[in-house]
């Protein structure tokens, strides 16, 4: 019969335990050996579902929530060689890409071929509408308001098939995602990398950035002034999926509480 798991892993979230098998394995600290732990347990749901011959037609999807946590001693893990953002800016809770982009591994034999990549935006609200078109479900107008089936890309279409993507710090603060174009509405991280929100506001940093992620990946030069026609082609878009509660096509829908994209 058909089945449905969801198997949110505490690891590697604090607290940082690994168990003793793979304590002092990975050669770096403990959040490394707890990284390594989740590897072998990822592994084990793949053997079940070849034991009981469901791996062919079953869609196996391992992601993360966020970025890596400060609490894996960033300090520690470079003056070994490793960079949990790799080229990325920031980690988790900011509004930079350190925070958000993670790793999405898809494995469905039946669909998906073997070593593809895409290289098309997707957000974790997808899954929803993509679980729904592939079950033949009709989502109701006042339910998944920012879903997108990624079902195309999973059959190895390269055309984006989301119009833009939102982005929230821990703070409150906002950004939006438009092909190579991320325009975050904040000073600083508005998270806990440096410059936080405090010492942003005390250095008296642009309230405005704009990213060209083609180019800069790691959200080095902010571009706003050069593009202003890009910044209020955004804002304007970003305060439609507010005003309209919702990102995708439908009627409007009531925002669980008052929507401001520019944090007061």
């Amino acid at each position: 019969k058909p089945f449905f798991l969801y198997f949110p892993l505490p690891a590697p979230h604090k607290p940082i335990i690994p168990t003793s098998k793979y304590q002092g394995k990975s050669g770096l600290n403990e959040w490394g050996d707890f990284v390594m732990q989740v590897d072998w347990t990822v592994g084990q749901v793949i053997k079940a579902l070849e034991r009981k011959n469901l791996a062919e037609n079953t869609l196996l999807i391992v992601t993360s929530d966020n970025g890596a946590t400060p609490g894996a001693d960033f300090a520690a893990l470079k003056k070994k060689g490793h960079n949990p953002s790799q080229r990325l800016r920031g980690n988790k809770a900011d509004i930079f890409e350190g925070g958000h982009r993670v790793a999405f591994v898809a494995r469905w034999p039946a669909v998906i071929k073997p070593k593809t990549d895409c290289a098309a935006t997707i957000c974790h609200t997808d899954l929803l509408a993509t679980a729904a078109e592939i079950t033949g479900f009709e989502i109701p107008a006042n339910a998944g308001e920012d879903s997108v089936s990624i079902l195309p890309l999973l059959k190895q279409s390269r055309d984006e098939v989301r119009e833009a993507t939102v982005h929230h710090s821990i703070n409150g603060s906002f950004a939006i995602r438009q092909g190579k174009w991320k325009l975050v509405l904040c000073p600083g991280s508005g998270g806990w990398s440096a410059p936080r929100p405090p010492q942003a506001r005390q250095q008296k940093l642009p309230a405005t950035q704009l990213f060209d992620l083609a180019a800069d990946l790691g959200e080095k030069k902010n571009l706003a002034a050069e593009h202003p026609d890009v910044v209020r082609r955004l804002t304007t878009l970003l305060q439609r999926y507010a005003d309209q509660g919702r990102s995708t096509p439908g009627p409007k829908q009531k925002n669980d509480s008052t929507v401001r994209i520019v944090k007061k």
